[in-house]
Parts: structure tokens; sequence; C-alpha cells
């Protein structure tokens, strides 16, 4: 995975400059989750890593997928296609989002679920979250199901433990000491 963030965030970086030079970066934000979309589908994955096709070809079926007849954009989806790198769109867009978020200064809380959580209770938890950082937040939710209940927030470099494996752990170096 980091390989991925390593080599999607030039990408991402350029593309965030050039929108936010034209004041678009709405516009390319939903451009780039668009063609996440569009990459995450498994038919369109298996079209791009054909051999058989050229960059050219493939970056030709995205950007009529796409339904977006900007310059740029095609320009973008064309330098990604000759590259083999339209796999990382996903990755790019999340980066995009990224940094148009802290432009923002929305920072972004990754929650670790033991079970799925749903937009109620996260939406909850946000407000929560966001009066103890004392900052607006974006929330990302991974179910992480060694955790056994509860959940683990990290914002930044900053992480709250309200799981049940952070309390028994924290039981287990209590006994040890």
């Amino acid at each position: 995975m980091a390989e991925s963030v390593t080599i999607a965030r030039p990408y991402a970086e350029a593309v965030f400059r050039l929108a936010k030079e034209s004041g678009a970066q709405g516009i390319w934000s939903e451009r780039l989750q668009k063609l996440a979309l569009i990459a995450q589908n498994g038919d369109m994955a298996s079209v791009m890593g054909n051999p058989q096709l050229s960059a050219e070809q493939v970056a030709n079926l995205v950007i009529a997928v796409a339904g977006d007849n900007d310059a740029v954009l095609g320009n973008f989806v064309r330098t990604l296609a000759e590259n083999r790198r339209l796999a990382l769109l996903p990755e790019v867009s999340r980066l995009f989002d990224l940094a148009k978020s802290q432009e923002e200064g929305v920072k972004e809380a990754v929650v670790h679920s033991a079970f799925p959580i749903d937009d109620t209770q996260v939406a909850a938890l946000l407000k929560e979250l966001e009066a103890r950082f004392a900052t607006r937040l974006t929330a990302r939710v991974e179910v992480d199901p060694s955790l056994i209940g509860g959940v683990r927030v990290a914002v930044g470099d900053q992480v709250l433990d309200a799981s049940v494996r952070g309390k028994l752990d924290a039981m287990a170096v209590a006994l040890n000491n």
C-alpha cells in the first residue's frame, strides 16, 4: 500500500496544483472520484491491464466512459495510461481529496471499528471528535475485527483508543508492572 501511495502522490499533487490555479478543486474532486470508480470496475481493470491494447486505446476508453471532454482531464488520463498508472486512480482521488480538505482546514479521522458502523453513528462520532480535536473532520471507516469492540480513531498523529483490545492491552501492561 505504501508503494501505491508513493507513486500516486505526485499525480495527486500535480492535479491539485492545477485545480487550485483555476479554482476548480470541487470539479476536479468529482472528476477524480468518477475516474476512481471507473478504475475500480472489474471489467475496466481487465481492460486497463490488457497488454494487447495500446495506452492510447485504454485512455480513450476511460475518457469515453467518464463522459468528460475536458482537454486537461484527457491529458491527465493519457499520462496515467502511458505510464500504466490508471489503477492508481482511486489513490490519486483520495490523496487529492485529502489535500483539498487540508486546504479547507478539515482533517481526516481514520476510524477503526470492530464492526461496520452506519452513517448516523459516524455523524454522531464525528460531532464528538470535532469537539475533542477542535477541528473539522471527515471520516474514513475501516473495519478491524481484532479490536473486539469499540473504536480506535487516528487524526493525524493523534490516536484515541476506545477499543476493547486497547483496554485489554492496557490491563496487561498494568498487571505486568
